[in-house]
């Protein structure tokens, strides 16, 4: 898959802090079972790449891959632990499009968007979003930048996603709250396949 189809996937990229190995495949089942489907399983923890691993593994559906890349020899070892993208908070020195995983990196102003197109990326994350201007920002890049598409991250809700998938040049959105902590914490994986479910059918009309 391109990092566009798996960007397509659903309207919303769940962005997954995992705090313990066990909670990986039973975290990753409940999201799959409420329509979403690429995971970004961010580098925060000691036990992110095993999750990683884990979910690539036991998870049917699911579509893998990692966040908070910085390195490139971190964007080496989530592939090697069989994430199929991956998503960074901004631009990665000598790294392009081409690498281990396609990549997802972030920017947040139009000379780090011009970099990132030289550098042959056209999918952006906007980060932090609610910080460097949300919608008006994506609004404002789409005429000089007609060729870049966003997944807008950061400060993002069920409240505010449908704004930002309004935009042309939106492809979908980043968020946590499909996953809160104390949900995970607690094993409530209903709870995060009800929000799942609410978060797969933003952007949708009958």
């Amino acid at each position: 898959m391109t990092l566009q189809d798996i960007l397509k996937l659903a309207p919303v990229v769940p962005v997954l802090i995992i705090e313990e190995e066990a909670h990986a495949v039973p975290l990753a089942k409940a999201l799959v079972a409420g329509g979403l489907y690429a995971l970004e399983v961010t580098l925060r923890t000691p036990v992110a790449l095993e999750a990683i691993r884990r979910i690539a593994g036991e998870v049917e559906g699911a579509v893998v891959g990692a966040g908070t890349i910085t390195t490139a020899a971190a964007r080496q070892s989530v592939a090697d632990a069989g994430a199929k993208f991956g998503v960074s908070p901004g631009l990665i020195e000598g790294e392009g499009f081409d690498g281990p995983v396609p990549l997802l990196p972030g920017i947040a102003t139009a000379t780090e968007l011009m970099w990132g197109l030289r550098a042959g990326y056209s999918h952006f994350k906007l980060f932090p979003a609610n910080i460097v201007g949300g919608v008006g920002a994506l609004k404002a890049f789409a005429s000089p930048f007609p060729q870049a598409v966003f997944c807008p991250t950061g400060g993002v809700s069920l409240e505010n996603a449908p704004d930002y998938l309004a935009q042309p040049n939106v492809i979908c959105v980043g968020g946590s709250w499909v996953a809160p902590a104390q949900a995970v914490r607690d094993g409530d994986w209903g709870k995060i396949t009800e929000l799942a479910r609410a978060a797969s059918q933003l952007g949708k009309t009958a």
